[in-house]
């Protein structure tokens, strides 16, 4: 990727005066920060799929094209939330400590028992393309999927699931979705997962549930303050903690890569807008269908070469 970037664009390390910007999801591209870079962006282009690192308001205020990387991670996310689900209910981490510790054991007919998937209800919080997958996937496990998306009531699904896995994006609307009352609404027996952002679970109210037995376990990939981890969770048996893995094989990390170069490539070398973007909203996404599979819709030739570039009044 880097060799991609170099090739074809001069690169700088301040924000002054570029034409684009690649962004990791730990990188906040705020107000301030695109009125450092000043008129001359173009384009905004995010290392993952998540946008809550971008003021995408200011950005589409401005005329700078916001682009993500969508479907490349889809799998591999899903595949870690299946492994943290299997993990914590098999209890897994929770082994390799004890051996590590090097406790005393042997095998026993009640040691160490944890659950199957197998015959659970699956809560899909946020049915996009990664949430959906986990259900595929789960499917496979023998597990029954039911879903919540943001136009549905989220009480029923808590109330009947038997995992709770969180896929929705972090948002105003979404931060701190699952909180204490969320997770009172939960079986006693139910677990949670997380690998969407961490600030859509109320971490110290994560903390009091499992203290209380309100819930069973949690497992979490993402963070309320990452890369910082609540103490208390680090100190319990029935968590199982990962550093932001979803999307970490090297081949996931390269397709993302390639995908934030060609949106680079789009908008500054060639003057379109790539499909992967986000804003401007494509067509096809304010119509309620998915973007065509080449991505390459080419700017109507009766309008200036880049309208979309100029701020919005």
């Amino acid at each position: 990727m880097w060799f991609e970037v170099q090739r074809d664009f001069e690169t700088t390390d301040g924000a002054a005066g570029v034409d684009g910007v690649l962004a990791t999801v730990t990188f906040e591209v705020d107000e301030p920060f695109l009125d450092s870079a000043g008129g001359g962006l173009r384009i905004v282009a995010n290392y993952g799929v998540g946008v809550n690192n971008i003021n995408l308001a200011a950005a589409e205020r401005r005329g700078i094209v916001v682009a993500n990387t969508p479907d490349v991670l889809t799998v591999t996310t899903a595949e870690l939330t299946i492994t943290l689900i299997l993990s914590l209910l098999r209890r897994v981490a929770e082994g390799d400590r004890l051996i590590r510790r090097r406790e005393s054991w042997k095998f026993q007919l009640e040691f160490m028992l944890g659950e199957s998937l197998s015959g659970k209800t699956l809560g899909v919080v946020g049915p996009g393309r990664i949430g959906r997958e986990v259900a595929r996937l789960g499917a496979a496990f023998g597990a029954t999927a039911i879903f919540a998306g943001k136009s549905d009531p989220i009480e029923p699904l808590l109330a009947a699931a038997d995992v709770v896995t969180l896929h929705c994006p972090l948002t105003p609307q979404t931060r701190h979705l699952i909180e204490a009352d969320a997770l009172a609404r939960m079986k006693p027996t139910a677990v949670l997962v997380n690998t969407a952002r961490g600030g859509i679970v109320d971490e110290a109210a994560l903390v009091a549930a499992l203290n209380s037995g309100g819930i069973a376990g949690a497992a979490l990939d993402v963070h309320e303050y990452e890369p910082r981890i609540a103490e208390r969770l680090l100190a319990m048996e029935n968590v199982v903690l990962t550093p932001h893995l979803g999307s970490a094989t090297r081949a996931t990390r390269e397709a993302m890569g390639m995908l934030a170069v060609d949106a680079l490539r789009a908008v500054l070398l060639e003057g379109r807008l790539p499909a992967n973007r986000v804003v401007p909203p494509p067509p096809d996404v304010e119509a309620g269908r998915r973007p065509g599979v080449d991505g390459r819709r080419p700017l109507p030739r009766d309008r200036p070469r880049r309208p979309y570039l100029r701020p919005i009044p």
